[in-house]
């Protein structure tokens, strides 16, 4: 195909193709998009207010026993601009375009892809509390197995969460290990062969796998001992005697005596529920901020014990419940997750173009994600193009609940 001049609006929708194919877990996730962002004179704001799912009881016998609908929504704000500046001669300007992307764009939306995705991976940090590891004989985390990501499957499905479409994003460190595990399993031989010639899973164990660079690395706080400070305490803030040690937020932590329930017949998992603080704690404090929120059946009156809506635990704590984290003080391990696509949320929304510089500038669209690039020339004597790629984005874990993190030693 014979080189022509690459336009401003050709060189955008490629580079907005390539921003989005170039990361898997920004592939994988729920993306919206709104023009009225963009508009001029009809600005919506920077925030969008999403509705989550209602919750109710279920009532025996035949007496009517109405229960209101206690909608609950979340709020997202569009809060981050990250860009990618790039310089390039009038001679690159002239290559063919699938050339062009080759050299200049595919490295620029790749990091790109990834401080989005890592961003919106950091969102979770304080958002997901559901945890699985595998352990030595020291409560240390080592590499999980097939059996410990049958283990986050299951707590995604007692969370509710869809039984299709399930995704898993891994640190490629993790992938190596995990199919290392999974080579003597029964799969199709067409997976299996797959799985020899590019040493990643693809699908297995009711989730698509993907690897991922940008996944997180945690460092647990030097939490060693607490206690609850009163009894029947509910909501996000956990009251406590003066603790020893520190949380950092996205640190997991159980209460003694607090067990999870089934989130659709509100009966008691028999396991203690698990939650995340939702920012660092500094020692001797004596509060605790936390997801989710303590919601235990009725305490009191002619319904006392009766299931409640959007309840999360069996009971509430009682006074002096000890408090402990689900692994070792002071641990560094990969936070890989276990995810539905509904769980997180990534809006974009239209940046305004330059008055005066349409011949310059280009917005494109595809899949739910915006990008805006502008184009100059810059100084005749280095015959240079600068230009920026933009992207205006928000990100939210809506239903945190909706995913769990499969740890890996580090």
């Amino acid at each position: 195909m014979a080189n022509s001049i690459l336009t401003i609006n050709m060189i955008t929708r490629q580079a907005v193709r390539l921003f989005r194919n170039s990361n898997a877990f920004i592939q994988n996730i729920n993306k919206q998009y709104s023009s009225e962002f963009g508009k001029d004179g009809a600005q919506i704001g920077t925030t969008l207010r999403i509705r989550l799912p209602n919750d109710f009881t279920v009532t025996d016998g035949p007496a009517f026993s109405g229960q209101n609908t206690a909608e609950q929504s979340t709020t997202l704000s569009i809060q981050y601009q990250r860009h990618v500046d790039l310089s390039f001669s009038s001679v690159d300007m002239t290559l063919s375009l699938q050339d062009f992307s080759e050299r200049i764009l595919e490295p620029a939306m790749n990091n790109l892809g990834g401080n989005v995705a890592s961003t919106i991976m950091g969102i979770s940090e304080g958002g997901v509390s559901n945890f699985v590891s595998n352990v030595d004989g020291g409560g240390a985390i080592i590499s999980p197995t097939s059996q410990t990501v049958l283990s986050a499957g299951a707590l995604l499905s007692k969370r509710s969460a869809q039984m299709m479409d399930r995704n898993l994003v891994v640190d490629p460190n993790t992938m190596a290990g995990v199919l290392g595990t999974m080579q003597g399993l029964f799969n199709p031989v067409a997976d299996i062969s797959k799985q020899y010639r590019t040493a990643q899973i693809y699908r297995a164990l009711n989730f698509r796998w993907f690897e991922d660079q940008t996944v997180l690395v945690h460092t647990t706080g030097t939490f060693t001992a607490g206690t609850v400070n009163g009894a029947d305490q509910t909501g996000t803030t956990l009251v406590t005697n003066a603790i020893t040690g520190t949380f950092n937020q996205g640190d997991i932590i159980n209460i003694a005596g607090v067990n999870a329930v089934n989130r659709v017949t509100k009966a008691t998992d028999g396991v203690l529920q698990q939650f995340v603080v939702t920012a660092d704690v500094s020692n001797g404090a004596t509060s605790i901020p936390i997801y989710p929120a303590i919601i235990a059946p009725a305490s009191s009156g002619p319904s006392a014990g009766a299931a409640v809506q959007y309840q999360t635990c069996a009971s509430a704590p009682a006074n002096a419940a000890a408090i402990s984290l689900v692994n070792t003080a002071g641990e560094q391990y990969r936070k890989n997750i276990a995810y539905v696509p509904q769980a997180v949320t990534m809006a974009t929304a239209d940046l305004k173009l330059p008055e005066g510089g349409q011949g310059q500038c280009s917005r494109a669209v595809f899949d739910g994600i915006s990008m805006r690039i502008i184009k100059d020339y810059y100084l005749p004597g280095t015959d240079q193009f600068v230009s920026r790629a933009d992207c205006l984005f928000g990100a939210l874990w809506v239903r945190p609940e909706w995913g769990c993190i499969v740890a890996d030693a580090l």
